[in-house]
């Protein structure tokens, strides 16, 4: 019984309840604005970046690079085709690949752990 005659104001004032008057439209419309802009700019653009920045990374792989591809395979570009790479992975073996299966470029001198 205490719970519910303390959440019973509470719950009437967030509803809009007796003693409130109602805002104007514009209001309404202002905020929803205000949330867009902030799920834009937190959500979506970092998104957009992200893409276009993979994008440039593919686009600039050539023949000698050492790659990390979608199923966590590591292994040295051999050929640069339009729309694959052919991926060396190990001596006598050799593996086509869509480009876009591509998720990171290694550096030379980077070691990616062999534990």
């Amino acid at each position: 019984m205490l719970m519910t005659t303390t959440l019973l104001p509470t719950i009437l004032a967030m509803a809009g309840g007796a003693g409130q008057k109602q805002q104007s439209p514009m209001m309404l419309i202002g905020w929803l604005v205000i949330m867009v802009g902030l799920f834009y700019f937190m959500m979506i653009r970092p998104q957009q970046r992200k893409e276009k920045e993979r994008k440039a990374l593919i686009s600039n792989v050539k023949s000698g690079d050492r790659v990390i591809f979608g199923g966590g395979m590591v292994g040295v570009v051999a050929n640069v085709k339009e729309k694959i790479f052919v991926i060396k992975i190990a001596d006598n073996t050799k593996v086509e690949v869509i480009r876009g299966a591509v998720t990171r470029v290694l550096l030379k001198e980077e070691d990616i752990g062999s534990d």
